[in-house]
């Protein structure tokens, strides 16, 4: 029952963590989800990955399934965890125990019973999560150890030889640090899951040369630790593409910012004081620069320009302050460009209106105060909102 109660708590507590604190990128989840869900009841799952910091698991595992999925406490992952370090005391052992972790001890091979633990689960059909390399990275998931050969022996000695799903990630390394002890929010962590992978070939030829144990743990954990490596390359990539997207994204941004703020008729919305460099910030006369003032001077000019130009935007009131928080930049200047749409278009059904000849003695007297009030109206929206996308854009 405290299994059954727990293992959901702390996986969709770990899902809301990843997807709404940080941002996850995810690459090939589709190939987990489907075997999840249509495997068959005695086959067993592992899972294998690169191991970054001490919270991949549950962060990542949790970050990579629905919270249906996490729901179902008995369906979901077992995983190993060094008695150092999960079971120091009884209160760490009762907890880590409730969570479906399985003690193992560093230094007493694979033929320990922590080990006999997790075969014992896959014996079942259960899912045992493990990071081959036994420990985590230790130059923070920039390079990956050594597969131990611990991992041949769960996929070899189960009953049935289970179906090996491996999935590298890259980013934990910023959620939390080493030494850290809790972990950060506002990070970037991406996901590629691979292909499954498969062993007949080596089982046939073990059996064919009637090859030692060892040697077969062996050829399991170099297959595994080769396709990891191929999937560390890949992820790698991919998290400096999404870098290079997410700078050419916010410059964009600026870029349709700055043309927002450049067509926009500011004296007629009485901010001119707010745009220009009032009496309150007022700059020096600048001398015209000459071909020999050097260069940093330059720049140092242009810095102080842009300094009294932001300036002008500091005065906010707290309306503003909340409206920046509840909205980004692009959704702030995408209101102004419709308010202003919105205000011409009312302006001109008021120009149409006037021009019918039955209703012009009624607009001659009632549609100038009508239509300053509605105007207004609508010069205070969109004043208001392009004020709360030009302070939040600079």
């Amino acid at each position: 029952m405290l299994q059954a109660v727990a293992v959901p708590v702390l996986g969709n507590v770990c899902h809301v963590f990843m997807h709404g604190l940080n941002c996850v990128q995810i690459y090939g989840a589709e190939k987990l989800h489907q075997v999840l869900e249509n495997r068959m009841e005695n086959k067993p799952l592992i899972t294998v990955s690169n191991h970054v910091a001490a919270m991949d698991d549950p962060l990542v595992i949790a970050a990579l399934l629905p919270p249906s999925v996490i729901l179902d406490a008995q369906n979901l992952r077992w995983t190993l965890c060094a008695t150092d370090r999960c079971f120091l005391n009884s209160v760490t052992s009762a907890f880590f125990k409730h969570v479906k972790v399985l003690p193992v001890s560093r230094g007493d091979g694979i033929y320990q019973k922590g080990m006999d633990m997790a075969i014992s689960k896959l014996n079942r059909g259960g899912w045992v999560h493990i990071f081959p390399e036994g420990s985590r990275s230790r130059d923070g998931g920039k390079t990956m150890g050594s597969i131990k050969r611990g991992i041949g022996r769960l996929i070899l000695d189960a009953d049935n030889l289970p179906i090996v799903i491996p999935f590298v990630h890259t980013g934990m390394q910023d959620i939390m640090p080493v030494g850290a002890k809790l972990p950060r929010i506002g990070k970037t962590v991406t996901v590629l899951v691979g292909d499954p992978i498969e062993f007949d070939d080596l089982l046939a030829v073990g059996e064919k040369d009637n090859m030692p144990r060892g040697k077969l743990y062996d050829a399991v954990s170099t297959r595994i630790g080769d396709r990891l490596q191929k999937l560390k390359a890949q992820v790698d990539r991919l998290a400096v593409q999404e870098a290079l997207q997410s700078q050419h994204y916010h410059d964009h941004v600026a870029e349709r910012a700055a043309g927002i703020v450049q067509h926009v008729d500011w004296e007629a919305l009485g901010m001119d004081n707010y745009m220009s460099i009032g009496e309150d910030h007022a700059s020096p006369p600048r001398q015209e620069a000459s071909s020999e003032q050097p260069l940093v001077e330059k720049q140092m000019e242009e810095n102080s320009q842009d300094r009294y130009f932001q300036l002008g935007f500091s005065r906010e009131s707290g309306i503003v302050s909340r409206i920046r928080g509840y909205m980004g930049s692009t959704e702030l200047m995408l209101f102004s460009a419709r308010c202003l749409v919105a205000n011409s278009r009312v302006k001109e059904n008021f120009e149409n209106i006037q021009e019918i000849a039955p209703l012009k003695a009624w607009n001659n007297f009632w549609m100038p105060l009508y239509e300053s009030q509605v105007i207004t109206l609508f010069d205070g929206c969109y004043c208001f909102l392009i004020r709360c996308f030009v302070t939040s854009t600079i």
